[in-house]
């Protein structure tokens, strides 16, 4: 059974990987940043299989996107993705499921302290953004904050009402078939 156990888990984080490489790249371009689905899919991840492998199906995206392939916002991909403009993003997207993910595992049944860690954890990814996006543009942080932050806050907050429902739901369906465990 462990045997059985391990491979689920390995399959869950490949397929959540694949996931986010498909909604990664679908993007709305408003200029330096584009509005990207990759944190309506990590926040999914949180929620149906956990903190751990969430972060790590993130992770191997991240890679995937570095070596090449298209998978980032734009379907592009590579390592100077990284140092663009939205390489902060790209870095503060594994601090967001951390931080998400240990309040919707914690607290899955309760909706509104999952959406504050939700929250918190975009705040976090923000600054990551912000702070990456003034640096590497040469401009103010207040710049940045027009530029990377502010346009994206309506959408980001729709993101995570969506994710907590639909998220919600799939970990209650999972855990009562046996599917779910941290």
């Amino acid at each position: 059974m462990r045997n059985k156990s391990k491979v689920y888990q390995i399959a869950s984080v490949g397929v959540m990987s694949a996931i986010i490489c498909i909604l990664g790249p679908m993007s709305i371009p408003i200029g330096l940043v584009p509005i990207s689905f990759t944190n309506l899919a990590i926040y999914i991840a949180l929620y149906t299989i956990g903190t751990k492998r969430a972060t790590v199906s993130y992770i191997v995206y991240l890679l995937i996107g570095l070596i090449g392939v298209p998978v980032f916002s734009g379907y592009t991909g590579g390592p100077l993705k990284l140092v663009g403009p939205t390489g902060g993003y790209l870095v503060g997207f594994i601090f967001m499921a951390m931080i998400a993910g240990f309040f919707i595992d914690t607290f899955n049944e309760r909706w509104f302290l999952c959406i504050t860690g939700m929250v918190l954890g975009t705040i976090v990814c923000y600054i990551f953004g912000t702070a990456w996006l003034a640096y590497q543009g040469n401009i103010s942080a207040r710049a940045a904050l027009a530029l990377g932050v502010i346009p994206f806050i309506p959408g980001d907050l729709a993101k995570i009402l969506i994710a907590t429902f639909i998220g919600s739901q799939i970990r209650k369906r999972l855990t009562q078939a046996g599917l779910f465990s941290n």
